[in-house]
């Protein structure tokens, strides 16, 4: 996650805000963050599209009154089949976003009339009841992805070499979007991909840094050695299978299928092949 310190020794006099965001449902430091932000005078925009219902030091993330981005795309912990959600308690800032989401124009424009360049970001009411639905489900889907993880957390906590995902300190409440374990140095991470590939395990490299995609490489003259930690990082993630109606045996499937594919021990129980699918 966002490093505070890491954050303030970046800032120059073109900075104009902080973005953290609570990557796969892991709080930042916003305590922190909003002490720096102040000192310099920066605006915090949270990226917590992955952390809808995660609470920090007993307040939840989004709920500073900051404005907070959260995302519902099927994969997160709910959903309402695409968009999102912008939140904040600026009363300046609110009106401004519902006009851009509503192709510029703002509450008191006559009809086709437009007070600044928009865009039509408006969730459709089928979207926003499905979304309802599942706001009003959040605390059940968040603890059957926390019995997921905990199972995972069991499994793994004698696999060397695998680091397994915690919250910090500071977490009230972890909203689990996925589970990524990080691999020692030892391990080359894309061929354990194709070895549990071929047992039927789909994991996949969590994430490749940004500065290295074409766009930002070509746009920017980024390279590779830029950003050491997030090249390090990005090389030994991996994201195992990962959902709130996994079973227990679909986990030890799993982590049998990963501790193969280490090299660490044999299986000896092909019949749990059947349990993923």
């Amino acid at each position: 996650m966002l490093d505070p310190a890491a954050v303030e020794a970046a800032i120059t006099p073109r900075t104009r805000g902080i973005l953290p965001v609570h990557v796969f449902g892991y709080p930042c430091d916003m305590e922190a963050l909003g002490a720096i932000a102040d000192r310099h005078g920066l605006t915090i925009i949270e990226d917590a599209c992955e952390a809808v219902g995660s609470v920090r030091s007993g307040k939840r993330i989004g709920g500073s009154g900051t404005p907070a981005v959260f995302a519902f795309y099927p994969n997160k912990q709910m959903t309402t089949g695409e968009g999102g959600m912008v939140v904040t308690n600026h009363h300046g800032w609110d009106a401004l976003f519902r006009s851009l989401r509503n192709q510029g124009r703002d509450v008191f424009d006559g009809w086709l009339a437009h007070s600044r360049l928009g865009y039509n970001y408006r969730l459709d009411e089928l979207s926003a009841a499905l979304g309802a639905v599942q706001a009003q489900r959040l605390d059940e889907l968040l603890e059957k992805r926390a019995r997921v993880a905990a199972w995972y957390e069991e499994r793994l906590a004698s696999l060397e070499g695998v680091e397994r995902p915690g919250p910090a300190a500071w977490t009230t409440r972890m909203s689990w979007f996925v589970y990524v374990v990080r691999l020692a140095p030892r391990h080359d991470r894309d061929r354990l991909i194709r070895e549990l590939e071929a047992r039927g395990v789909p994991a996949r490299p969590y994430f490749p840094p940004i500065h290295l995609q074409p766009f930002y490489r070509g746009r920017f003259g980024l390279r590779p050695g830029d950003f050491p930690v997030t090249e390090a990082a990005g090389a030994s993630c991996l994201a195992l299978p990962f959902f709130g109606t996994m079973r227990e045996e679909q986990v030890d499937y799993v982590c049998g299928a990963l501790t193969e594919a280490l090299g660490l021990e044999p299986r000896t129980e092909p019949a749990a092949r059947r349990a993923v699918g």
